[in-house]
């Protein structure tokens, strides 16, 4: 190893060496942290790690409790659906399911769905959670279930779909779905 060599690796070292200790005292400068003047201790306890936030109660808001919007029943939103807005909706779908009659791809096809016997689809391999449901069909209160969370209507399935939280979205889907192949 010549002096060159020897010289330039010293250089970069401090270079080094300098830009960590430059960026440790910018990141020092916007993240102070207070010293810990004993807060949260006592005798005999941990420090305390977290912080306590209180409920709000009615009498919070000046008296006025806020009342929850009174839930819809399925039925009375999904005779309300639109279709048109459920094509939009199944844009999310489209991904791992088909509309063509027995085109499945990574989940079945939902040509017909609606009313079909749960875990029937030709040529689709469904898990045994969903083959649990046999015997039942795909009505909209079941779709609409399904649709909500996937895991809580057959837990142990294969769909990895979080759910829709909206119902008049899932209604509108269902709609959409009611008009293909139905």
């Amino acid at each position: 190893m010549n002096t060159t060599n020897l010289i330039k690796f010293g250089a970069s070292a401090a270079g080094a060496l300098l830009i960590l200790l430059f960026a440790n005292w910018a990141a020092s400068a916007m993240y102070q942290v207070a010293e810990d003047t004993g807060h949260g201790y006592e005798e005999g306890h941990a420090p305390a790690q977290g912080y306590v936030i209180a409920a709000l109660d009615a009498e919070d808001h000046g008296g006025a409790a806020e009342e929850a919007a009174p839930e819809v029943p399925f039925a009375e939103v999904f005779a309300a659906a639109d279709a048109a807005k459920g094509e939009g909706e199944f844009k999310a779908c489209k991904s791992c399911h088909a509309l063509e009659a027995g085109k499945n791809g990574t989940g079945p096809s939902l040509f017909g769905v609606v009313g079909r016997a749960i875990g029937t689809e030709a040529g689709f391999g469904y898990s045994d959670a969903l083959l649990a449901h046999a015997g039942d069909s795909w009505t909209p209160e079941n779709l609409d279930h399904w649709l909500t969370d996937p895991k809580a209507f057959a837990s142990g399935n294969k769909m990895s779909f979080k759910g829709i939280k909206k119902v008049e979205d899932r209604a509108n889907l269902i709609a959409y779905l009611a008009t293909i192949g139905g």
